[in-house]
């Protein structure tokens, strides 16, 4: 590991650490704690993919995923919000549709901007299944109004700016929309559900706010690429979610001395050989995880991601609920963490991409490549 890379994920773990004490209560009451949004301003995190000429790390997306793991240890929620603005900036820097806005965006986020795109809509759901937004972009004069209502815009008001999907017209358009401008408002649906309840992932509501022609993002044409950059993000967040209730089962483990049996479980063949399970399941996770994000730097293929995705989610369900059982009556109560992190890691497959529609995929390309005579991937040399 570079020093760069272990100097991004120390800047995390004392994160974590710093959210973990404000965790539970949090969670609690349902909101994103503000002292949890300015020690991520004060730490540098959010500038973790930012060019170094515009004062940031210029880390790689493998660097990132290995710090959002560490991050997501002490609140999943919180480090949702932060994988929100660092997804951004790495994508734009990575991807040349964005050559025209790059500058701005990474100008935004050097002097502090905490950002989100928003895209989902209740009817329209996630526009990575395909659709037009019902948001509207309408033209007034020289400038445009804005029109709409999105749902699970994670960060909610503690958000500097807004990246809307919006339709204009018969095409979709992204619009740069400065939170608490005219005509933004705010509707708190988030807070009771079952997973990331201190995330902030509110309803907004645009009516008739004013968008200046610039502020009508210039995205360069061409081939539609994925944000590999937010998948994997996510990925580790969920990821981050399975190990630190791995090492609060342990810890539990270690102190719990039944009066029947004398010594810790810890020290049960049984529960060791169950432990040893999760952690398998973790490490071909995180595994997974760390090729896709290097086949992305080194330009090889972002299809791996997908895969990624779906494999670090599952194994964050599965760990979560194995770290439980392990436990057994005690993780049901609000002593220990296992229950916020076993709730938690549920919301992974509301991410894009779902699961099926990566089976679908890879299915797809399997048979249409055999039927074109090209090898399937793991096919050994003759």
């Amino acid at each position: 590991m570079s020093g760069a890379a272990r100097a991004d994920q120390d800047v995390a773990g004392r994160l974590a650490a710093r959210w973990a004490e404000r965790a539970a209560d949090a969670d609690r009451v349902g909101v994103l704690p503000g002292e949890d949004v300015a020690d991520l301003h004060a730490s540098g995190y959010l500038r973790l993919a930012l060019p170094l000429a515009h004062g940031g790390q210029g880390s790689s997306l493998r660097a990132a995923v290995q710090a959002q793991t560490v991050l997501a240890g002490g609140s999943a929620a919180s480090a949702l919000v932060a994988a929100m603005t660092v997804m951004l900036v790495g994508h734009a820097r990575d991807v040349e549709a964005w050559a025209d806005e790059r500058e701005r965006l990474q100008r935004l986020v050097a002097g502090g901007a905490l950002l989100n795109a928003v895209a989902s809509e209740r009817a329209l759901g996630s526009p990575s299944r395909g659709g037009l937004p019902t948001t509207e972009l309408r033209r007034a004069g020289r400038a445009f109004t804005l029109h709409g209502h999105k749902t699970w815009a994670t960060g909610g008001e503690h958000l500097t700016h807004l990246l809307v999907l919006a339709r204009e017209g018969e095409r979709a358009v992204q619009v740069m929309v400065p939170n608490h401008a005219p005509g933004v408002r705010w509707e708190r649906t988030w807070g009771d559900g079952l997973s990331l309840r201190a995330s902030d992932s509110h309803d907004v509501h645009f009516e008739g706010v004013r968008v200046d022609a610039a502020d009508r993002l210039r995205l360069r044409p061409g081939p539609k690429r994925r944000n590999v950059w937010f998948t994997l993000l996510v990925a580790a967040t969920y990821l981050g979610s399975a190990v630190a209730a791995r090492d609060a089962l342990i810890a539990y483990a270690k102190a719990r001395v039944p009066s029947a049996l004398g010594h810790p479980i810890a020290q049960l063949d049984a529960f060791r050989r169950d432990l040893g399970t999760l952690h398998v399941r973790l490490h071909v996770a995180r595994a997974t995880l760390l090729e896709a994000a290097t086949a992305w730097d080194e330009e090889r293929e972002e299809s791996a991601s997908e895969i990624a995705k779906v494999v670090c989610v599952d194994a964050a369900t599965r760990v979560t609920e194995g770290a439980l059982r392990l436990a057994g009556g005690a993780a049901l109560g609000s002593g220990l963490a296992l229950a916020r992190h076993f709730r938690d890691a549920r919301a992974g497959f509301g991410h894009p991409p779902s699961a099926d529609a990566v089976y679908l995929r890879l299915g797809a390309s399997l048979i249409d490549g055999a039927a074109r005579g090209r090898p399937s991937d793991d096919a050994t040399p003759a």
